[in-house]
């Protein structure tokens, strides 16, 4: 009895683990939308940002006010993004062709995802969440890798 109770229950814990964890191709998409995101930013390529981010999201980081030196929250939405990737680096001279783009991802659970990027000269941290079968970015959370330029 104690052995169909231990099975029983092994059984249900690694079928939940199966339908609520991640997939290889999971992981490669959405490793895939954060290289988007970035790639978009370094080689200039509007259309990667539009196809890594869900058309609500927003890119938030802390900001100091010139005048006053307080910190505040600024944000910037996905129409905003979808034109600094097309004119932040079109000279080419902001990023080395092999500029740095780690992606670390932090947690999976079903259909939301944690994600760190480390780039250049910043990092960011990301939710990205499934939709119809596609990984997209939601939220960014960035700063400077030095905050005195904030």
């Amino acid at each position: 009895m104690k052995q169909s109770f231990i099975l029983a229950v092994s059984l249900l814990f690694f079928s939940t683990f199966y339908v609520l964890g991640q997939t290889k191709q999971d992981s490669l998409d959405i490793r895939q939308a954060a290289l988007d995101y970035i790639e978009s930013q370094y080689d200039a390529k509007p259309e990667q940002f539009e196809r890594a981010a869900h058309p609500r999201m927003v890119k938030r980081t802390f900001w100091t006010h010139k005048k006053t030196g307080k910190e505040y929250l600024r944000e910037s939405f996905r129409d905003y993004m979808i034109l600094l990737s097309e004119t932040y680096n079109k000279d080419g001279k902001r990023f080395l062709k092999n500029s740095k783009k780690e992606v670390i991802i932090l947690d999976v659970f079903d259909k939301t995802a944690s994600v760190k990027l480390i780039a250049e000269d910043w990092i960011d941290y990301m939710h990205i969440v499934k939709l119809n079968d596609r990984w997209k970015i939601v939220n960014v959370l960035w700063q400077f890798n030095d905050s005195e330029k904030h």
